[in-house]
């Protein structure tokens, strides 16, 4: 008969989590299989930026995709709302268009609707933005002293969405542990995952 406390390490007695089964299938990988499961995931992961990268020049802006973080653009835009976004420099901005914008010393792009234009002699347009939902224009929300915005100021302009897809992102940001944990499985499940 064996001893008790080895009965104990080989049995069923041993409560085996999810991290342990984890380490377990990365510990029976051997090298070349483990190395293969790692350029498996860096091919993904690069796939996603070249698509990303792809986006940026098709559409000319440089975040095509954009999620809606307030209710300020209700009802046209919800919170969640996935926007996406082009910023062709040719066409001109329109009084009505919905912009996503920019302002120096802010790191978040406002997504707000287009109210007035200035156009001056020289071909240069400046415009006024606000929120649907908000009662005053956006001059409280430009850098001091900045009574419009120009196109530089331009992230992109709405061209279309997908209701409330865009929620994930907006958990992740209020859960930064949601995100890791989510990444981790996702990682986990990449390396893991065996061709059959």
């Amino acid at each position: 008969r064996a001893p008790v406390a080895s009965r104990w390490r080989l049995g069923t007695a041993v409560p085996r989590g999810p991290a342990m089964d984890l380490f377990g299938d990365l510990r029976r990988m051997n090298k070349r299989q483990l190395y293969y499961q790692v350029l498996n995931f860096a091919m993904i992961v690069s796939s996603a930026l070249m698509i990303w990268k792809g986006l940026i020049v098709i559409t000319g802006s440089e975040s095509p995709i954009v999620v809606v973080l307030s209710g300020s653009m209700e009802p046209a835009f919800h919170r969640g709302d996935l926007l996406f976004l082009t910023n062709f420099h040719d066409d001109p901005i329109r009084a009505g268009e919905i912009v996503v914008f920019k302002v120096e010393g802010r790191d978040i792009p406002i997504v707000h609707r287009v109210t007035k234009i200035h156009e001056k002699e020289n071909g240069n347009i400046k415009f006024l933005t606000k929120g649907d939902n908000n009662e005053v224009d956006d001059r409280g929300l430009y850098k001091e002293g900045q009574n419009w915005l120009e196109k530089k100021d331009v992230v992109g302009r709405a061209r279309g969405f997908l209701p409330y897809v865009g929620m994930v992102t907006i958990i992740m940001n209020d859960y930064p542990k949601f995100k890791y944990a989510l990444l981790a499985v996702m990682g986990a499940y990449v390396l893991l995952k065996r061709e059959s």
